[in-house]
């Protein structure tokens, strides 16, 4: 690169700065919101849904709503440009706080799933934020952009519980209908600092390359695909039981808020090193070490129930997911050319969404039914599979020349 096209890039990434500072505090914010839902979700579920089994419902209403949101996500963001789709989440993200707490003032389960709802359409804009930090830098500042973003994560994994706790009794006898509208006004912050974000408009991209139906029946996309459901589905089947878990143990809230706390921080920290551990061993051999930390989890989850016990059981779960989910990711980025990434990106999006809304539920009934040790032993079977899947893929070779986010 010439000195002059250094110096151009480095005016311009001085310009994109103040767009990654924002981003990064709209994550911070963004994210409490969905740790909000987290961590009260299924407590609220067990005290409102007509049928105890159906306590994890709310969680998994969120999860569908963030498959739901990923196209018109990406719709309204092509025709009208990125801060539009930010807005637009920012305020499904305000409806959330002011539907479950006029869900739990009413007592209505059916309403509180609304609120879920929107939770999930916010939370799909949420994911592109750290795309977005990318837009218009060089590819020098990419990586920093990105981790400046992700480090919004870890904050998020600290502020949203800790509001629970900071609020949840300030609107009694309604439990947690104080830390919803607290979730309102933290939307709307965001919903400011967003405001503030100049991006550039994305070109419209013309869908080319190879028939999905091609690309998906590659071992290697399977493969990345089951790793990464396996991943996302097993994370949430076990967080999603975890606070329920931990009040039928007679454990108080404000230790489950502080465990979801954790769990989320050991979701995102690793992201700053994850992608250089990538570039080093390979994706696969990194999905293996999550899926092992996976399964350490579950093996910590099975040996007690004190505080300690669910504290260890959610950070090694948040870290195996990391681990796994970052991993899977990157496979599949070496499935696809770059005028496929659209199709085959959103197409990965809705196996992985729609699996683990299925898995949400799933741990409700587990639960329900047949305890807590039930929920962790569960975590086996589908970790061999994907195990599987990495042993017979392992020696396979990219099939697209290029790849890319």
């Amino acid at each position: 690169m010439s000195s002059a096209a250094a110096m151009t890039s480095s005016t311009d990434d001085a310009g994109a700065r103040g767009n990654v500072l924002r981003l990064s505090v709209a994550q911070a914010l963004a994210g409490a919101n969905a740790s909000v839902v987290f961590a009260t979700g299924s407590i609220i579920g067990a005290q409102l849904a007509p049928d105890r089994t159906l306590a994890t419902l709310p969680l998994s209403v969120l999860i569908f709503g963030m498959a739901l949101g990923t196209l018109p996500t990406g719709w309204i963001s092509r025709h009208y440009g990125r801060r539009a789709a930010f807005m637009v989440g920012a305020g499904f993200g305000v409806l959330t706080g002011l539907v479950a707490a006029v869900a739990v003032w009413l007592g209505s389960f059916a309403l509180f799933c609304c609120g879920t709802l929107c939770a999930g359409l916010y939370a799909s804009v949420v994911q592109s934020f750290r795309f977005a930090a990318a837009d218009g830098v060089s590819e020098a500042f990419k990586p920093r952009a990105l981790s400046w973003v992700m480090a919004g994560g870890v904050f998020a994994g600290v502020i949203g519980p800790q509001l629970v706790t900071w609020t949840m009794d300030l609107w009694a006898p309604y439990i947690f209908a104080a830390s919803y509208l607290a979730q309102a006004g933290v939307a709307l912050l965001a919903m400011w600092v967003l405001s503030g974000v100049d991006l550039p408009r994305p070109a419209a991209a013309r869908d080319a390359g190879r028939a999905l139906s091609v690309i998906a029946a590659q071992p290697r996309f399977i493969a990345a695909v089951m790793c990464g459901v396996v991943a996302y589905v097993l994370m949430n089947l076990v967080m999603t039981a975890a606070p329920l878990a931990m009040h039928m143990c007679g454990l108080p809230v404000t230790s489950s808020n502080w465990a979801v706390q954790w769990h989320v921080v050991a979701m995102y920290a690793p992201s700053f090193f994850t992608g250089s551990l990538i570039s080093r061993f390979g994706a696969s051999k990194i999905v293996a070490a999550g899926l092992a930390l996976t399964v350490c989890a579950a093996i910590t989850g099975l040996t007690g129930i004190s505080d300690t016990h669910f504290f260890a059981t959610l950070i090694l779960l948040g870290l195996g997911w990391n681990f796994g989910f970052v991993g899977a990711s990157s496979m599949v980025l070496q499935c696809h050319t770059p005028e496929e990434r659209t199709r085959v990106q959103s197409f990965n999006d809705f196996l992985v969404f729609g699996c683990t809304a299925v898995g949400s539920f799933s741990s409700g009934q587990i639960l329900a039914n047949h305890g807590w040790d039930a929920v962790n032993w569960v975590v086996f079977p589908p970790v061999a599979l994907a195990c599987g899947a990495l042993v017979v893929t392992a020696r396979l070779r990219p099939t697209a020349p290029h790849h890319g986010l």
